[in-house]
């Protein structure tokens, strides 16, 4: 449906899936990763991470983690966001609905409140399914120091 306003303005009512409106193909799949790094940027920001931090947390590469936080999806697959969310503490469920008779079915990440999701990070850390950032920095410092350790020569007695 289109609306004209007072100044010759067109507006367009939304399906719901700005991709979709747009004419994008593929738009349930852009909006399924955009919710799915929605999710990742929230927990990001609620820990207040760095974006290296973030990085090492998921294993990639800081300019990866800032296309990742800007919405540049296309070089993350939903799988990989899966991952990441993993990673983050989250856990991911998939339901699959019954054929339906007619058409195509949909893909679709239904968020639950932000807030659920927080709490369910930090429970799943502190039952040890995952590690707070201030053990992961501990653990890599500690690796680093035995790094350094392993590769020093032995010192020569004179």
């Amino acid at each position: 449906m289109t609306k004209t306003v007072a100044n010759d303005t067109e507006i367009h009512l939304s399906s719901g899936n700005v991709f979709a409106d747009l004419g994008l193909p593929e738009a349930e799949e852009y909006l399924a990763k955009s919710k799915l790094a929605v999710q990742i940027f929230q927990i990001v920001k609620s820990r207040r991470l760095t974006q290296a931090a973030t990085g090492k947390l998921l294993g990639i590469a800081q300019p990866k983690v800032s296309a990742l936080l800007h919405g540049r999806l296309d070089g993350f697959s939903t799988e990989r966001l899966f991952r990441f969310l993993n990673a983050l503490g989250c856990d991911i469920s998939i339901t699959v609905s019954r054929p339906r008779p007619k058409g195509h079915g949909r893909v679709e990440v239904l968020n639950p409140p932000f807030r659920a999701v927080l709490d369910r990070s930090r429970r799943s850390i502190k039952q040890g399914k995952g590690l707070a950032e201030r053990d992961f920095w501990t653990a890599t410092r500690k690796r680093a120091q035995l790094r350094k350790k392993a590769e020093r020569p032995p010192r020569s007695k004179q």
